[in-house]
């Protein structure tokens, strides 16, 4: 036999990492239902900044955001770096006190009351999150999907997921991003809280409760 099964392995020693907290993404066990939102949240020469699709769970909502890039007149070094800042988590220089990265592409929201979250200083490794409820509202960026598009050559397509944490009130609220290595000033639209709230009664769960399981 020229290809052979690989030797066992000693099962690792290391303790499991913890779950993802329920107030940090969506419930694994629902089904959001989708809100097709089709919103402009920003746009430059070089950046559209997209809300296609919102989704309402239970808990909160998912905001789904598009980041279309396309190089245009940047040059290839330039372009890179802009595409490189699509992913927050990789900026460095982002302390406590100090002015913000201009590379460090942020979103928020604020609510009716100024009640507000954004996603500065978020961390993704799920070991560092407490378990624990912390107090809301929380706006988690979610990892990001990449996709491939026909059209222009130099040209890319982003999608992150911006989870609300919990629900938002039945009110209009404000969606915030901001991105100066994109050429994206402060920009705002706004959304639908009593939407949001009655498309959340349309989630559906993966497995229903049955008799059997009560």
């Amino acid at each position: 036999m020229f290809f052979e099964p690989p030797p066992a392995h000693e099962e690792s020693t290391r303790p499991p990492k913890p779950g993802w907290p329920a107030w940090s993404a969506p419930p694994a066990d629902e089904m959001g239902a989708v809100m097709v939102s089709g919103l402009i949240l920003a746009r430059t020469s070089n950046v559209a900044i997209t809300v296609p699709t919102i989704q309402a769970f239970s808990t909160g909502c998912l905001i789904n955001v598009d980041i279309v890039t396309r190089r245009q007149s940047l040059s290839p070094d330039d372009f890179q770096a802009l595409q490189l800042s699509v992913f927050p988590h990789l900026i460095t220089g982002v302390k406590a006190g100090q002015p913000l990265p201009d590379q460090l592409l942020r979103f928020g929201v604020r609510f009716a009351d100024g009640a507000k979250a954004t996603t500065v200083g978020q961390r993704l490794d799920r070991t560092q999150l407490p378990q624990d409820p912390p107090p809301g509202p929380q706006l988690s960026l979610l990892l990001p999907g990449m996709s491939i598009r026909s059209g222009e050559e130099d040209a890319g397509v982003t999608t992150w997921g911006l989870w609300l944490w919990p629900s938002p009130p039945p009110q209009r609220f404000e969606l915030a991003v901001e991105w100066p290595v994109g050429g994206i000033e402060l920009s705002m639209v706004e959304l639908d809280g009593a939407a949001i709230a009655a498309a959340a009664q349309q989630a559906i769960l993966y497995w229903p409760e049955s008799p059997q399981d009560r």
